[in-house]
């Protein structure tokens, strides 16, 4: 069976039972706690914690997941892997347990001809928690499971939370018993890898209390409502129905294996190696699909981070396996080809995923040759030190810097008969590490701060925001917070949160800034409103100071935004949209947007693009966007149907979470999105847009930065006022003005040349007299000095070679050894530069070792090849000092 059937049968099987069915969230999480959604229950996360209502009282998914814990375990191991399907079945206070068993039941060992899954029940196994004796009983006596196949284990297994305060309860797994060639008998509590875990039913019944990890929390009692959260691994089920040996072997990664075998003639099941890099090529290709399709786009930092490193491990993979031209074009194919019939988008979106995904390719293959050239320096230089050891902390910069594998820097060191300190480069990714884990630990502190609204919410109901027909509007404060802390009141000069029960304030989102303001009290008190946002669902929480009087819960106010920066934002914000769609026009739908601020007067838009826009393109992009404002086109809101806003082609922003009701604006015949913002009432309200320039923010990234209205005017009239200068200065209309200045220009350049050359002779001039002053050093001709102070290090070395060319010459050939050190001053810092000829160097005389011994007295560094080097320092007073110390040592190795 396949996997696009074993979905298509789960949501059936659940929706003909009443279930509601939610398609998948996107893999962006819509939860600061989270990166990625990395279980199947994440989407519903809300009801759970009863910071929203159900849409209804059961609900059906398959929802797509990533983990990406232990990335460099990927491939090791037939169990490790990022991207999985989860297909979960919930109830928010309808059924329970014996519902929850019945289904489950049912749908795995009904027969395939009637909607199930078709699995033996003498096969499956159950365990449950330790002190659950009402799901033993529901498995034994109304389901028929024999008591020797129903197992109970502790807290640490079959006990669930989120790992903070909130609901939790005991499960209840189904496992499937694969066979005696995966190990001995005895069930899951034996050998998790023969009876491997399918199903997992979550009973949430209870409220837990605050502790550390997965066992060490109290249990403060009931839930007033008792929830169902199940989860079944997809491609674990489709392992079984497809009777292969692991997950990498299913249909949706098998087919990206034979695909890298054509691509290397590598053959899966050769050879352990090989198969170690099939798995995570398989596995990180799939999972790169799956997010750049989502919308994320690889870059240094977050989800962005993520998808860059799993992306280059696998191009470095399929390098090992033997591929040498670029391998993600027919790789992500195949993806597309078989997951695009359980997500269609991922066939409508192609060519954007192939853009971004074909762009971080080049740019690691350039990242490649790239940290090559560094890891050569790293291994010239270790070896020049006697040493055997490349650095540990060479070998990180390599992999946080270059991107460079540090499988690739073993390999490559081991080459040049150098061993690398991966102790020390793990103690340095161990700190990363540890820095991000804690990081991630402190955002999901997060959890407790937002008791205090959830308490608002639940007292007093979601904000009614007004701010879409309003600006101002009398109103009443439910919820206070002072410094963070819920108060019930506050006086002047405290910095306040304030939740009002209607609010005419936009709250910070959509890529607009929130609204400023002043909310003000019946009794005079003033807040001064400086920010809004909603921590929680629904809530708007008015962030400001108190600038007169004092300001308590229940007291009625009159709230009024800053009209003046509403108006700056909206035109802003509807440029934005105007800029997008003519983009899209432009350039495709790969210019999909990948971000955005709205603020006023001024935007900037973040879109996919693999390279940069040429300035012809965006002029005309500019030019069609200031004709629309011209053609007074009206800008209309409406909420529909998210089906219906789909059917009216209306762009969705990725990332965004949008519910089954989504608010429409259109721009006439020009532009339709969904959009939560404020906009102007008519195209000709923007009056002016100027785009500044576009660049590159990522890999597949540009963004486009903009101004509105008076503010691009007042850039208009300012860059007049520069050209009306210009045309003085050069004697000229504006329309001669780039050329002139080229002219200019370019007269300038030939006499930087002149001088450059006139320099340089002068320079050389010197030679002759300096080869006269030849020192014989025990049989050497050494040429010591300092040149006039300002010689470039270029000039100095054009002489300094120019000079032992003279002696080779005049010593007949070269068959005197020749050795010339010559000094100089340049922006206050000295530099020398030394040349030994092929007789020097056969005695011993290398022109690295002479400039390391003048840099060291100099207080600097320097270095190079044998024949000629460079180097410089912090003391020019030691000069002297530098050219006794270049002396002695040509007598000592002479």
């Amino acid at each position: 069976m396949e996997s696009a059937e074993i979905r298509r049968r789960w949501l059936s099987f659940f929706e003909e039972r009443g279930h509601t069915v939610v398609p998948s969230a996107s893999l962006i999480a819509d939860d600061p706690t989270l990166l990625l959604v990395n279980a199947g229950m994440v989407p519903f996360k809300p009801y759970f914690l009863g910071e929203t209502k159900p849409p209804a009282p059961r609900a059906t998914s398959v929802q797509k997941c990533v983990r990406t814990p232990d990335i460099e375990e990927v491939g090791k191991t037939t169990r490790h892997g990022t991207f999985f399907q989860m297909c979960g079945n919930f109830s928010f206070g309808d059924y329970f347990k014996e519902g929850a068993i019945k289904y489950a039941w049912e749908l795995l060992t009904s027969s395939v001809a009637d909607g199930g899954y078709g699995l033996e029940p003498e096969k499956l196994w159950i365990t449950v928690y330790l002190d659950d004796d009402e799901a033993e009983r529901i498995w034994h006596e109304v389901v028929g499971v024999p008591k020797e196949r129903i197992q109970r284990l502790g807290k640490k297994d079959n006990f669930w939370s989120m790992g903070v305060p909130g609901p939790c309860g005991p499960c209840s797994e189904i496992n499937y018993d694969r066979g005696p060639e995966f190990g001995v008998e005895g069930g899951p509590a034996v050998n998790d890898e023969r009876y491997v875990e399918i199903w997992n039913l979550v009973f949430m019944q209870y409220e837990r209390g605050a502790g550390e990890g997965k066992e060490d929390f109290p249990i403060l009692g009931d839930l007033p409502s008792q929830n169902i959260d199940t989860g079944l691994g997809l491609e674990r089920l489709a392992m079984i129905l497809q009777g292969v040996q692991n997950m990498y072997e299913t249909d949706t990664l098998r087919v990206v294996m034979d695909k890298a075998t054509e691509l290397t003639g590598v053959r899966y099941g050769d050879k352990h190696e090989s198969d170690v890099s099939m798995r995570v090529v398989a596995d990180h290709i799939r999972t790169s699909v799956m997010l750049i399709g989502d919308g994320v786009t690889p870059g240094n930092e977050g989800r962005g981070y993520v998808l860059r490193r799993i992306m280059r491990r696998a191009i470095r993979n399929m390098r090992l396996m033997g591929a040498t031209g670029p391998v993600v074009q027919d790789l992500i194919d195949v993806v597309i080809k078989t997951m695009g019939l359980q997500y269609p988008e991922l066939v409508t979106d192609r060519k954007r995923i192939e853009t971004v995904a074909l762009a971080e390719e080049a740019a690691f293959l350039k990242a490649l040759r790239g940290g090559t050239n560094i890891l050569d320096t790293a291994i010239t230089e270790t070896k020049a030190t006697g040493g055997t050891v490349l650095a540990g902390d060479k070998a990180f910069l390599l992999h946080d810097t270059w991107g460079f594998p540090i499988d690739l820097t073993l390999e490559m060191a081991a080459e040049q008969g150098l061993s690398v300190d991966e102790d020390g480069f793990r103690r340095l990714m161990k700190q990363q590490r540890d820095q991000a884990k804690a990081d991630a630990r402190a955002k999901k502190t997060g959890h407790a701060d937002l008791s205090a609204y959830r308490e608002v919410a639940d007292a007093s109901g979601a904000t009614d925001f007004t701010g879409y027909t309003s600006t101002e509007n009398e109103s009443t404060i439910v919820g206070l917070l002072v410094d963070g802390v819920p108060s019930p009141a506050a006086t002047e000069g405290d910095e306040v949160e304030v939740v009002l029960d209607r609010s005419p304030f936009y709250a910070e989102g959509g890529g607009q800034l929130a609204d400023q303001g002043r909310i003000k009290l019946d009794s005079g008190a003033v807040i001064e409103v400086r920010d809004v946002q909603k921590p929680v669902p629904g809530v708007h929480v008015h962030k400001g100071v108190v600038q007169v009087g004092e300001v308590t819960v229940g007291a009625s106010a009159y709230a009024a935004i800053d009209t003046r920066r509403r108006r700056a934002i909206a035109r802003a914000h509807s440029a934005t949209h105007l800029t997008h769609q003519a983009l899209r026009d432009a350039l495709g739908p790969t210019a999909a947007q990948a971000g955005s601020e709205n603020s006023p007067g001024r935007f900037r838009f973040d879109f996919g693009s693999p390279a940069a826009v040429p300035g012809t393109v965006l002029t005309d992009v500019e030019q069609k966007i200031n004709e629309v404002l011209a053609r007074e086109l009206d800008v209309q809101a409406e909420v529909m149907s998210i089906d219906e806003a789909k059917k009216q082609g209306a762009i969705a922003e990725f990332g965004e979470k949008y519910g089954e009701r989504v608010r429409v604006v259109t721009i006439g015949d020009f532009s339709k999105e969904l959009c939560g913002g404020t906009h102007v009432h008519n195209t000709a309200q923007l009056g002016l847009v100027k785009l500044l320039g576009e660049s590159s923010i990522g890999s597949g990234v540009r963004r486009i930065e903009a101004l509105v209205g008076v503010d691009a005017y007042n850039f208009l009239a300012r860059e007049h006022t520069v050209v009306a200068q210009l045309q003085e200065l050069v004697k000229g209309r504006s329309e001669e003005l780039p050329e002139k200045i080229s002219a200019m220009l370019g007269k300038l350049k030939e006499a930087e040349k002149e001088i450059e050359k006139f320099r340089a002779e002068k320079v050389l001039q010197a030679a002759a007299g300096l080869v006269d002053s030849a020192k014989d050093v025990r049989g050497t001709a050494l040429v010591t000095g300092q040149v006039p102070d300002g010689t470039s290090a270029d000039d100095l070395r054009k002489l300094v070679l120019d000079v032992r060319g003279r002696l080779d010459q005049s010593a007949g050939a070269g068959d005197r050894p020749a050795v010339v050190a010559l000094f100089t001053t340049a922006n206050g810092r000295p530099v020398t530069v030394i040349a030994t000829n092929g007789a020097a160097r056969e005695r011993g005389l290398k022109a690295g070792e002479l400039v390391r011994t003048a840099a060291k007295t100099l207080g600097g560094g320097g270095g190079g090849k044998p024949d000629v080097a460079q180097g410089g320092g912090q003391n020019p007073d030691a000069i002297g000092d530098a050219i006794d110390a270049v002396e002695r040592q040509v007598a000592e190795t002479a």
